[in-house]
């Protein structure tokens, strides 16, 4: 069945139970914020589109500036991940490539859910080290998987 690339209804309420524990799973490792949002359609290039959905949803608000968003477009699969200024002044380049690898392989093998959720894990592992969980972190940004 060719899924309708709908954003509300994209993933059966489990693929979304899922993908929200890999997150919870992920923050776990890490004092990162870790967020999904999923549109439609990326009209723009994907970066562009990521800062804008980003600012949208206030995620520059973390103490320590270190939340990261993963952007997909659905109908045409593009993928992008950023983070914020916290991170990006202490990862290397080409620090996401991997999970959007993940990411994009998945889906074209129509293995979404799965796919995000490993590339979600593998982002709290590398945050890990740049970023460890620390006893008083406190979950800055809802895990919940936005939509627009």
């Amino acid at each position: 069945m060719k899924r309708i690339p709908n954003p509300k209804k994209f993933f059966t309420k489990d693929e979304e139970a899922k993908i929200v524990n890999a997150i919870k799973e992920a923050e776990k490792n890490t004092s990162g914020e870790i967020r999904v949002h999923l549109v439609k359609s990326v009209k723009e290039n994907p970066i562009k589109s990521a800062i804008r959905v980003f600012n949208m949803l206030g995620m520059y608000k973390t103490k320590l500036r270190n939340g990261c968003l993963i952007l997909i477009g659905l109908k045409d699969r593009k993928v992008a991940i950023i983070g914020d200024k916290g991170i990006n002044d202490v990862v290397p380049e080409g620090f996401w490539d991997d999970a959007v690898k993940v990411i994009t392989q998945g889906f074209f093998r129509g293995d979404y859910a799965a796919a995000l959720a490993k590339a979600i894990l593998m982002i709290g592992g590398k945050l890990k080290q740049y970023f460890p969980y620390q006893s008083d972190d406190v979950n800055e940004l809802p895990d919940e998987i936005s939509k627009g």
